[in-house]
């Protein structure tokens, strides 16, 4: 037997990807269905205890700060947004029982991990859950080869895409929301985690989290730096010329369909405008590429890069972390990283590439590194990246292409604002030699203040030698794998 409508009780449950109030279908089905919304936060032990969140500060200062805007933002529309504690399979079967909800709404996740729970909660509940898309552009298993398969390449997958993309028009924000029915207003009355309760600082160098700030940045970014975003995104001395809007796409503080949106209106068809959507597709094409092969958080995309031999070299790990590799970009990288929570994507492709090529060292040191560090770490893009960099992923660039760290910034950090904002020591070398110090002359080094080996590292490898060095192992490992397999 139906329930009468005004008994219909539905629960939007927020889940750490949709941060926000427009263009959020599952809130919306909730609205549109009638009867009883009512919002929830689980705090998850997972995130939220403070060994757990220490190892992820700059993400947990958006995320609380993105929870926050949240609650303020249901609470002015008339509603509450319910925070309970606890693990999310346990918690959500169980106020859908002690709540009388007879409906379960919620944004999909890519990731193994979000599948996995979601699975388990859907096991374990007696009414409807449904999934709904907002993650993606288009939904999973939707963007296939004539053969039916997941796509291995993106300018492919990104044609196909585009062959039938129908981006719709976002879902505004609802006006007003009904108060929460008598028998909850005492329920869900955990309290979100401050940051010193977690034991973490406030970094001011962190972008704000929240819808409202995610609104200003993208309106910032479309209206000064998108038209030129071709010209401009490579340019590391150059900051505003990126978006600085994954974070935001990261915790759902603003859609994908926004923010796509958005940009054909205020860009239209001008080569920045491209160049950007292209970067959006990327980004779908990483989520839709965790999403047919999870497995690749585990393991490299080509199974020839299975057992490959990277190095064990704790100092060489060491100085490649905190930026004292005695390469100017490089180490402006890792020092950017650790203080603000992000690296220029540019600075982010010269860095993966130095590690693994130059170092040798694993890439998922590296891509657990970042995930550690970056607010805007996401599983799906992140593991695609240094994938790519390392030479063995999909559609990764080719092995044996390995970055100069010289070349590479006298090329996008041409004035060398970059170098010398993350690694002061070598601020007053003249530029011609700021990405290269040791190929200055001593009267420039001491005019400078530098001194290598003491103020400023030397390199902790050559250049030439560790290409080489790199070229010949991988060269001889792939020709070993390619012959087992055809065997």
């Amino acid at each position: 037997m139906c329930p009468y409508v005004g008994d219909m009780r539905t629960l939007v449950w927020f889940r750490g990807k949709d941060l926000r109030l427009a263009d959020h279908a599952p809130l919306t089905s909730a609205i549109n269905r009638g009867g009883d919304v009512v919002p929830l936060f689980v705090v998850d032990d997972f995130f939220f205890a403070p060994e757990r969140a220490q190892q992820l500060p700059h993400r947990m200062q958006f995320l609380l700060q993105s929870l926050a805007s949240l609650q303020h933002n249901i609470e002015a529309l008339g509603s509450r947004l319910l925070l309970v504690r606890g693990r999310s399979t346990d918690v959500v079967p169980q106020v859908v029982r002690d709540w009388s909800i007879d409906k379960v709404v919620a944004h999909r996740w890519s990731e193994p991990l979000g599948r996995e729970r979601d699975r388990r909660v859907q096991e374990a509940l007696s009414v409807p859950f449904q999934l709904m898309e907002g993650e993606m552009l288009v939904p999973p298993e939707t963007v296939r080869t004539g053969a039916g398969q997941p796509f291995s390449v993106f300018t492919p997958f990104k044609r196909r895409l585009l062959a039938d993309l129908d981006v719709g028009a976002p879902l505004p924000a609802p006006k007003a929301l009904a108060p929460l029915p008598a028998d909850l207003v005492d329920e869900g009355t955990a309290t979100l985690p401050t940051m010193d309760e977690l034991g973490l600082t406030k970094n001011a160098l962190v972008l704000e989290g929240g819808e409202r700030a995610a609104r200003a940045r993208m309106r910032t970014f479309l209206e000064t730096a998108g038209e030129a975003y071709d010209e401009r995104r490579n340019s590391m001395d150059d900051p505003a010329g990126t978006s600085r809007l994954s974070a935001d796409l990261k915790f759902g503080t603003l859609s994908i369909r926004t923010l796509w949106q958005a940009s054909v209106k205020v860009l239209g068809d001008t080569e920045g405008a491209d160049v950007f959507r292209n970067e959006l597709l990327w980004r779908e094409f990483a989520l839709h590429t965790l999403w047919d092969r999870p497995e690749l958080l585990k393991a490299p995309f080509k199974e020839t890069f299975v057992g490959f031999p990277w190095r064990d070299d704790a100092k060489a790990w060491e100085a490649w972390c905190t930026g004292h590799t005695g390469y100017p970009v490089v180490d402006a990288a890792a020092r950017q990283l650790l203080a603000e929570g992000f690296v220029h994507n540019r600075a982010r492709m010269i860095a993966a590439s130095f590690l693994t090529k130059h170092l040798m060292l694993n890439y998922r040191l590296g891509e657990a590194h970042y995930m550690q560090h970056l607010t805007d770490g996401d599983w799906a893009a992140n593991n695609l990246g240094w994938q790519w960099a390392a030479g063995c992923g999909c559609d990764a660039q080719p092995y044996f292409r390995v970055f100069n760290p010289m070349t590479q910034g006298q090329k996008f950090d041409v004035s060398g604002a970059y170098v010398r904002k993350w690694v002061p020591e070598l601020a007053k070398l003249p530029t011609k030699h700021l990405h290269a110090p040791w190929q200055a002359k001593p009267d420039v080094l001491q005019a400078a203040g530098v001194t290598l080996g003491e103020t400023y590292p030397e390199p902790i490898v050559d250049h030439k030698e560790a290409r080489e060095r790199f070229l010949s192992t991988a060269k001889a490992h792939l020709a070993h794998a390619s012959a087992l397999k055809s065997r």
